[in-house]
C-alpha cells in the first residue's frame, strides 16, 4: 500500500516494541523530510545528544521550573519506545526532528499535580480517560485497549496487544497498514468517548495541530508525526488556526529548564505508579533486542539467573521449557508464546511449581533493573556536574540495582565515599541509607544500602539552590537547618550529621545554636534526648580526625544539667511517661560512659584538669565535669532514683540494675532493694513495673535471674503471692518483660522454677543444679568444644597449643 495522502500520522502505544518496530519500518518506507514527535518543544536542542555513544536508554527528558526545581515532569524513553526509535532514525538520516506537544513551560505551571510526577502527556496517553456517559455527570474511566481487546474476544488487553502488534513481524504486509487500522479504531472510540472529560487534551492537540501546519509549510506533506494513537483522530480533523490559537490563549507559564537524565526499567513499570507504565519493561526490551528466536533466548536468560542463585537448571530444562511454552501458545490459539506462556513454562519446568524463584525472575528479568546513561555534555545544574565528577573520582557509579557498600573509614577513599553520602543525605538526596554493619560494631566501619532512583536528579536540582558544589551546598544547608531547627534534639542530631559529613565550616554555627538552645531549654526530657546524639558524635573524632573539643564542652554541660534536674523530673509520672523516662535513663547512662572516655582522652579539657576531674566551662559558664566526676555524679543520681519512693517503679528498678551492672551495688544490697520493692506493702502494679525496669527487655535481665537464684526466688515468691484479681492487671506487663528473653533463657528459668526452692537449696553446693551453670568452670564441657573450635580455626596443633590460642582470644571458660 502506498503512503496515504497528507502528513504521515503514526499512532503508537508508548513503550511498545511492536509499535517501535512498526515506526522504524514506516519511516524507512516513507522517507519523510521531517519527523515530528510528541514531546516538549524546549527539548529540541537536546535531540542531537541521542546520537552520542554515551547515551544509553532508558533515559528521560526532565523539565523543571527554574525558580522551583521541585516542580518537575519527566518524559521517559526506552530503546523500545517508538519516540526514541523516531529520534534515532531522524538523527541517523540527518532529518530534522522536532517535539510538538504542549511546551513544558505550560505543563509545569498547569496545577500542582504536575509537581514531581510523570508528564501529563504520558498519563493521558496511557489511555485511561474519563467519559461522561449520555451526558451524565458520572465519570467512568475507560481503557481503549481494554475496549478493543474485549471486542476481539480477549479478557486481557496486554495479551491482545501482544497478539495483534508485538508478535507481528516487520515484514508482515504493508508498513502503513497497522497505523491505518489503529487510527480507524481510535477514531471510533473518540466518537463514543470524546476526550473522556480531559479538557487538557483539547489544548494539547490544538498546539500539536499548529506545529504540524508549521512543518507542512516548510516541508510539504512529507512530514511524519509520531504520537499516541489516542491523539491521531484529533490531529486528522479539520480545524482553523484561529480556533486552535483561541484554545491556547491565556495559558499559565513558568520559566523551565530541560535536560536528559538516566531512567530505569523499574520506573517504566506500571507498578511504580507511572501513568503510561507497562507491566513488563524487561520482557519488552528483550523482544525488541532479540534478533531471532526470542523464546529460546529468554529461557536462556532465565536459566542463567537461576543458576546464579544456586538453583539446579540445566540445558535440558531450557529445551523443555521452550517446548512447553510453544505447546501452551498452540493450545491457547496464540501465534507465538507470550509472557504468560513463558512464565507458566518457567514455573513448571525450572521452578518446580514454586512461585518463590518465579518472583525473582519477575523482579530481575520481567521488570528489570537496567539504568540508563546520559553523556557528560548534557545540560545539568553545576551541583550535578560536581556530583558526577566526585562519583567518577571515587569510582562510585550510580546503579538501579540495590546493593550494599562496606566502608572502612581508615582508608582515605572509603572515608571520602562516606563523606559524600552523608553530605547528600543532608541535602535530601537519599542515594544511600546507612544500615547496621554485619561484621563489626566499631566506628571505623560503615555499611550503606545504595540505590539510584531517577527522582534523585530532581532532588539534586532542588539542592542546587544551596551551592554549586556538594561541599558548599551541604554546608549552607546545614547552617540553615540549624537556625531553623525546632528542638534541641534536632540541633544535636544535626551536629552529629555535620561531623559525619565533615563540614567544619558549618559546625561553628551549629554549635553556637546548640549552646544557645541548651542554655534556654529547661526540659530534662529534651536534654536527655539531645545528649546521646551529641556524645555519639565524639567517637567520630578518633577515626575521622575531627576536632570535637567544643562538642565535648557542650555535652559535659548538658550532662550536669541532666544530673541536677532528673530526680525531680521523675516524680509523679504516669505509666507512659515513666516508660519514656526509663528510656531516657538508659540513653543517658550509655552517653555518660562515652562522654567520660572522651573527657579522659583530653578532648575539650585543658592540661591536668581532665585528670583531676575539672574541665573547661560548659554552656552558660557552668563548670563542666571531668571523666571521674562525671561518672561519680551520675552514679549518685542513680542511687537517689533507686531509693526515692516518688520515683516510678520502672525507673527505680532500672537504676538498681544499672548500679549492679557497674559494680557499684553489691548483690546483697540489690537483693534487699528488690525485697523491699516486692514486699506485701507495695501495690502489684508498682512491683511489676519495678521488675520490668530491673530485668525487662533486652537488657540481659534473664541471664541475671538464671545466675542469681536469690533474685529469681524473690520474683517467684512475689509472683505466687499476687492475688487473682491483681494478677490479671499485672499480667500484660509481666508478659512483656519475660517475652523479650531468648527461648533458651526462658526454658532455663522455667526449669529452675519447676524444681522449686527446695531443690535449688539442695543443689546449692554444686551451683545452680543446671549443667553448665556453676560457680567454677565446667572443665569437661569446656574441653568438649575444643575439637570444633580447632576445626573452625583451621589449625592442626596439639591440644594445649589450641587452649593457649583460645585463652589469648578470651574463649576459654565460655561454656555451652
Amino acid at each position: 500500500m502506498a503512503k496515504p495522502p497528507g502528513p504521515l500520522l503514526l499512532g503508537v502505544r508508548h513503550h511498545g516494541p511492536g509499535s517501535a518496530r512498526a515506526v522504524r519500518a514506516a519511516l524507512a518506507a516513507a522517507r519523510p523530510r521531517a519527523v515530528l514527535i510528541e514531546g516538549p518543544p524546549e527539548a529540541d536542542a537536546l535531540i542531537p545528544l541521542a546520537a552520542d555513544e554515551a547515551m544509553r536508554p532508558p533515559v528521560a527528558l526532565l523539565a523543571h521550573a527554574v525558580d522551583e526545581p521541585g516542580r518537575s515532569a519527566f518524559w521517559p524513553l526506552a530503546e523500545f519506545s517508538p519516540e526514541w526509535v523516531a529520534i534515532r532514525w531522524a538523527v541517523e538520516h540527518q532529518v530534522p526532528a522536532r517535539f510538538i506537544d504542549l511546551p513544558a513551560t505550560h505543563t509545569l505551571a498547569w496545577g500542582k499535580d504536575a509537581e514531581s510526577a510523570p508528564a501529563d502527556k504520558q498519563a493521558d496517553d496511557a489511555a485511561e480517560v474519563q467519559a461522561h456517559g449520555n451526558g451524565a455527570g458520572a465519570d467512568v474511566r475507560v481503557d481503549p485497549l481494554a475496549v478493543l481487546a474485549d471486542a476481539a474476544g480477549y479478557d486481557d488487553p496486554e495479551r491482545w496487544w501482544e497478539d495483534v502488534v508485538e508478535h507481528r513481524g516487520v515484514g508482515d504486509g504493508d508498513a502503513f497498514a497497522p497505523f491505518l487500522g489503529l487510527e480507524e479504531a481510535m477514531g471510533a472510540l473518540r466518537e463514543v468517548y470524546g476526550t473522556g472529560g480531559h479538557e487538557r487534551d483539547l489544548v494539547r492537540e490544538a498546539y500539536m495541530r499548529l506545529q504540524v501546519r508549521v512543518a507542512q509549510r516548510e516541508f510539504g506533506d512529507e512530514v511524519a508525526v509520531v504520537c499516541g494513537a489516542w491523539h491521531v483522530p484529533a490531529l486528522r480533523q479539520k480545524s482553523t488556526v484561529a480556533a486552535d490559537k483561541a484554545l491556547l490563549k491565556g495559558l499559565p507559564k513558568v520559566k523551565a529548564d530541560m535536560t536528559w537524565v538516566p531512567w530505569t526499567y523499574r520506573r517504566l513499570a506500571r507498578a511504580s505508579g507511572y501513568g503510561a507504565g507497562i507491566d513488563s519493561p524487561g520482557w519488552y526490551g528483550h523482544l525488541f533486542g532479540a534478533p531471532d528466536r526470542p523464546v529460546e533466548r529468554w529461557m536462556t536468560k532465565v536459566a542463567g539467573l537461576l543458576r546464579d542463585e544456586d538453583r539446579l537448571v540445566s540445558s535440558a530444562h531450557v529445551i523443555e521449557a521452550v517446548r512447553l511454552a510453544e505447546t501452551l501458545a498452540a493450545m491457547r490459539g496464540r501465534p507465538l508464546p507470550g509472557l504468560s506462556e513463558t512464565t507458566d513454562a518457567v514455573r513448571a519446568v525450572m521452578c518446580e511449581g514454586s512461585d518463590v524463584p518465579l518472583a525473582l525472575v519477575h523482579d530481575r528479568l520481567v521488570v528489570g533493573d537496567v539504568l540508563g546513561e546520559v553523556p557528560r555534555s548534557a545540560p545539568a545544574v553545576p551541583l550535578q556536574r560536581d556530583l558526577d565528577r566526585i562519583q567518577r573520582r571515587l569510582r562510585l557509579k550510580p546503579e538501579a540495582l540495590e546493593r550494599e557498600l562496606e566502608l572502612d573509614l581508615r582508608k582515605e577513599n572509603d572515608a571520602e565515599r562516606s563523606r559524600l553520602l552523608h553530605r547528600l543525605r543532608l541535602l535530601g538526596v537519599r542515594w544511600g541509607e546507612p544500615v547496621v554493619s554485619r561484621g563489626s560494631t566499631g566506628t571505623f566501619r560503615e555499611t550503606w544500602r545504595l540505590r539510584w532512583e531517577p527522582e534523585l536528579s530532581v532532588r539534586v536540582a532542588e539542592a542546587g539552590v544551596w551551592g554549586t558544589t556538594v561541599f558548599a551546598a551541604a554546608t549552607a544547608k546545614a547552617e540553615a537547618d540549624a537556625v531553623g531547627a525546632q528542638g534541641l534534639a534536632d540541633v544535636t542530631a544535626l551536629a552529629e550529621r555535620c561531623l559525619l559529613a565533615e563540614l567544619p565550616d558549618a559546625l561553628p554555627v551549629v554549635m553556637r545554636v546548640l549552646a544557645d538552645r541548651a542554655a534556654l531549654d529547661a526540659d530534662v526530657g529534651h536534654l536527655a534526648q539531645a545528649l546521646p546524639a551529641l556524645v555519639r558524635s565524639l567517637r567520630y573524632g578518633d577515626v575521622r580526625g575531627t576536632d570535637t573539643g567544643a562538642l565535648t564542652e557542650v555535652a559535659a554541660g548538658l550532662a550536669e544539667r541532666i544530673f541536677v534536674g532528673l530526680p525531680p523530673a521523675c516524680a509523679a509520672l504516669d505509666a507512659d511517661a515513666a516508660e519514656e523516662m526509663r528510656r531516657h535513663v538508659d540513653a543517658v547512662h550509655g552517653a555518660v560512659g562515652l562522654l567520660g572516655d572522651a573527657v579522659a582522652a583530653g578532648r575539650g579539657t585543658q592540661g591536668e584538669d581532665a585528670a583531676s576531674g575539672l574541665a573547661a566551662q560548659g554552656p552558660g559558664g557552668s563548670p563542666a565535669l571531668g571523666h571521674r566526676a562525671l561518672r561519680d555524679r551520675w552514679r549518685a543520681v542513680l542511687r537517689v532514683l533507686s531509693v526515692r519512693d516518688s520515683v516510678p517503679g520502672v525507673v527505680r528498678g532500672r537504676a538498681v540494675r544499672l548500679l549492679l551492672d557497674d559494680g557499684e551495688l553489691a548483690q546483697d544490697e540489690a537483693a534487699r532493694l528488690m525485697g523491699l520493692a516486692l514486699s506485701p506493702g507495695t501495690s502489684p502494679g508498682d512491683a511489676a513495673a519495678w521488675i520490668e525496669g530491673f530485668v525487662g527487655g533486652g537488657s540481659g535481665g534473664g541471664m541475671l535471674l538464671v545466675h542469681d537464684e536469690r533474685l529469681l526466688g524473690l520474683v517467684d515468691a512475689w509472683l505466687t503471692g499476687v492475688s487473682a484479681e491483681a494478677f490479671t492487671d499485672v499480667l500484660p506487663l509481666l508478659r512483656r518483660t519475660f517475652s523479650a528473653y531468648e527461648p533458651g533463657v526462658r526454658r532455663t528459668l522455667g526449669e529452675l522454677v519447676r524444681r522449686g526452692p527446695g531443690e535449688r537449696a539442695r543443689t546449692q553446693v554444686g551451683g545452680s543444679g543446671i549443667p553448665g551453670f556453676a560457680a567454677e568452670l565446667d572443665v569437661e564441657r569446656a574441653d568438649a568444644v575444643l575439637p570444633v573450635v580447632r576445626l573452625l580455626l583451621g589449625i592442626e596443633r596439639a591440644e594445649e597449643d589450641v587452649e593457649d590460642d583460645l585463652s589469648d582470644k578470651g574463649l576459654v571458660g565460655v561454656t555451652g
